[in-house]
């Protein structure tokens, strides 16, 4: 009977605390996910030209302890290994794939994971917000039925049928998600008119309401001013340490990974996981790996951006490096400067007007002196052979501004603006100029621009839509216009064509030296693949839409230079791209097709060489970058996608700050220009740079002649650097005077 009664009693505290801790410990060694030998496919690998994405992948993601970063040059492999663990291809064995503790928990990783990264925001956020028809729709104060507001979007109001509501939100989460990301000023805004930064951090938000138990950001910090990617990494971090939820992040070499990241990942272009482990045990013992030379840069550059504090702000000198990654000297003059393209004589734009408690002003709440006058409004003028940096922080206007000279937004028809000499609307003898005309002179590339563009064009299209009225209409073409397109297309054939193979290229590679670079068989060969054309096939064959996330961004960028327009906007054109491809792309457009990267490297941190192209060579250069008769605007938050070419900058105020906005000049390229970046930005000055040879060593780890081989080829190949700036130096005087 005592047993009996002994059986029918409840468990006492001490036996429910004890049994708390058992599960506790049991789901603790259950990882989150883990990939053992995994093999990855995009397509069915019953096919006959499958090919894996990801061979003998192995990863495993506890539950607590560990913050991971996904680092590499190619945005296609950091992509692609999120999708990976987010349950997205085709995985064999099918066991090699798994969530265990996701499985112990009840969950289904489709509800549990959450993703966040630049393939979504082609169709606006996430999908879910209906973004305008055409570009110049957020600005107009028309407000369509399905023009959600940032809050309807949080909870989840975007359905017109009210019995397709998402579930209720949990009020206080949201609360907390719209504090902890500064969203409150931004919440009655219309999604469509939200700028690129601020459209990231509500798609953070959204991921968050859904409570996942993992959330993988692509690229998260891209996009954000850096003030606000220390607001973002505190938030994060706070997130990661407190396992609510895990954090997985995808970031480029030169990015600064977070101090709170314990662990990285490193996966070469050819989506090879190089190292990963431990961060501090990994970035020490690159230096002392025997990796391959042409996979070490990739490593060997986040080593040198996130090894230690002290080694953060380590710049070239002057003696150890004169040419900038797209072959700009250490000073350089700015051009003479023409006639003005762009007059702003006191713009202020502001919504609301008529009601003045719920005015909102987005540019020009301030005064400034004009002339020793303090004026209303700014004051800006682009001239010819002007090569502008625009900066500032998320919100402060700068998609405004570029809206006002692209004339997408309404308001340009009333404020002082001047384009091109004229004004939008006639005048007493003047004439107006025409939203057509100005298309033709003005060569756009922005994330919005990506986002409404036709994806079922051919890739030939694309370019040649430069000399349309609109993407879809008919292009106004010449022999000249043809002959430019396919000068593009060979130039980056490896980077557009599915193959990634160029007969330009490899005419090029064949013959690195010698005189029959610049005989007369040379010129027939290269005239020859002119009259041909059939190496260019497949522009005609592949779309917009087959083409990988960084190759649409390259596209889009080409297709803003080929005309050689009188103005050249780049609005975070360079963003998302693949590193080689933007460090090609920047050479390009200062110098065109006469010179060219030294063999198959590379720009990088510790120098780079060139050489004059074979078209140089064979004076057949189509296209020689940048003229003195054009401008150039570049907007970036990223100091690697600026240019060597800027010398002017502007940096517009915070939001409501009513400061100014700060103008200057840099004597040469931006990344030889020591705290150059903190100025423009006004940001503290980072640590002085300690001296070389003060890396710890890791124990156990030893250091071979061949280990520091790869180490000296991993650095840049300095020892050979002076060579190949000889044998560029007519290239780069032919093109710009110093």
């Amino acid at each position: 009977m005592f047993r009996a009664q002994l059986r029918r009693r409840p468990p006492g505290p001490l036996f429910n605390a004890c049994r708390k801790s058992l599960v506790s410990s049991y789901a603790s060694v259950k990882p989150v996910v883990r990939l053992q030998k995994a093999t990855i496919y995009k397509d069915n690998p019953d096919q006959k030209d499958a090919t894996p994405i990801f061979r003998d992948l192995n990863f495993t993601l506890p539950t607590a302890g560990e913050c991971w970063a996904v680092v590499s040059s190619s945005s296609s492999a950091r992509t692609g290994f999120l999708q990976v663990l987010n349950g997205r291809y085709l995985c064999t064995p099918p066991d090699a794939r798994s969530y265990p503790y996701l499985i112990w928990r009840k969950s289904l990783p489709e509800h549990a994971i959450s993703y966040v990264g630049f393939d979504a925001e082609r169709d606006g956020l996430g999908g879910t917000a209906v973004k305008g028809a055409y570009l110049s729709s957020r600005y107009e104060s028309h407000r369509e039925v399905t023009d959600w507001s940032l809050l309807n979007y949080l909870e989840g109001n975007t359905e017109l049928n009210a019995l397709e509501k998402e579930d209720s939100v949990d009020t206080q989460l949201l609360a907390k998600v719209i504090a902890d990301l500064n969203l409150q000023p931004l919440l009655q805004l219309p999604v469509s008119n939200l700028s690129n930064g601020q459209t990231r951090r509500a798609r953070i938000a959204k991921a968050l309401l859904a409570k996942p138990e993992l959330l993988l950001l692509d690229g998260p910090f891209m996009g954000l001013d850096p003030r606000t990617q220390l607001s973002i990494s505190s938030f994060l971090q706070d997130l990661a340490q407190n396992n609510n939820p895990r954090v997985i992040l995808s970031l480029r070499p030169e990015d600064e990974i977070p101090d709170w990241i314990t662990h990285v990942l490193f996966i070469s272009p050819g989506n090879k996981v190089l190292l990963h482990g431990d961060r501090e045990k990994v970035f020490l013992s690159i230096p002392q790996t025997g990796v391959k030379a042409g996979e070490a840069r990739l490593t060997w550059q986040a080593f040198r951006s996130n090894l230690k504090p002290r080694l953060r702000g380590i710049r070239a000198k002057p003696s150890e490096r004169n040419l900038s990654r797209d072959a700009f000297h250490f000073t350089h003059s700015p051009l003479p400067v023409g006639e003005p393209l762009v007059e702003m004589q006191g713009v202020k734009v502001s919504y609301s007007a008529n009601d003045k408690p719920t005015r909102r002003t987005v540019l020009g709440d301030w005064s400034e002196s004009v002339d020793g006058t303090q004026k209303e409004g700014l004051w800006w003028n682009i001239r010819r052979g002007e090569r502008w940096g625009v900066f500032g922080p998320n919100g402060s206007g700068k998609t405004t501004l570029l809206s006002l000279i692209t004339s997408d937004h309404p308001q340009t028809y009333g404020l002082p603006i001047k384009l091109f000499g004229r004004s939008r609307i006639p005048s007493p003898g003047e004439l107006g100029i025409s939203i057509f005309e100005l298309q033709s002179r003005i060569g756009h590339s922005s994330p919005e621009v990506h986002t409404y563009f036709p994806k079922h064009l051919s890739v030939r299209r694309v370019l040649e839509s430069a000399w349309a009225d609109t993407p879809l209409s008919k292009p106004r073409l010449t022999h000249q216009h043809d002959c430019r397109v396919d000068a593009f297309l060979r130039w980056f054939a490896p980077e557009l064509s599915p193959t990634g193979i160029s007969e330009l290229q490899t005419i090029s590679n064949s013959c690195m030296r010698g005189n029959w670079r610049r005989s007369g068989d040379m010129r027939a060969r290269l005239e020859g693949l002119l009259v041909r054309n059939n190496d260019l096939d497949w522009a005609d064959s592949t779309t917009f839409r087959d083409l990988s996330f960084s190759s649409q961004r390259l596209i889009l960028f080409l297709r803003a230079i080929v005309s050689n327009p009188d103005l050249i906007i780049l609005d975070e054109a360079l963003s998302g791209m693949d590193k080689h491809v933007r460090d090609k792309c920047l050479l390009f457009l200062s110098h065109g097709e006469k010179i060219q990267f030294k063999g198959k490297s590379r720009a990088n941190s510790a120098g780079t060489r060139f050489v004059k192209s074979l078209q140089t060579d064979n004076d057949m250069v189509n296209f020689g970058g940048l003229e003195d008769r054009q401008a150039l605007l570049t907007i970036s938050h990223s100091k690697e996608d600026i240019p060597g070419c800027i010398r002017q900058w502007i940096c517009l105020p915070e939001p409501g700050e009513g400061k100014p906005a700060r103008v200057g000049e840099l004597p040469g390229p931006l990344e030889f220009n020591v705290n150059g970046w903190e100025h423009i930005w006004n940001l503290p000055l980072p640590e002085p740079p300690a001296k070389r040879g003060q890396y710890k060593r890791v124990p156990g780890v030893h250091r071979s002649s061949s280990d520091s081989r790869s180490r000296s080829r991993a650095e840049g190949e300095e020892q050979e650097q002076e060579q190949g700036e000889e044998e560029v130096e007519g290239a780069v005087h032919d093109h710009r005077p110093q």
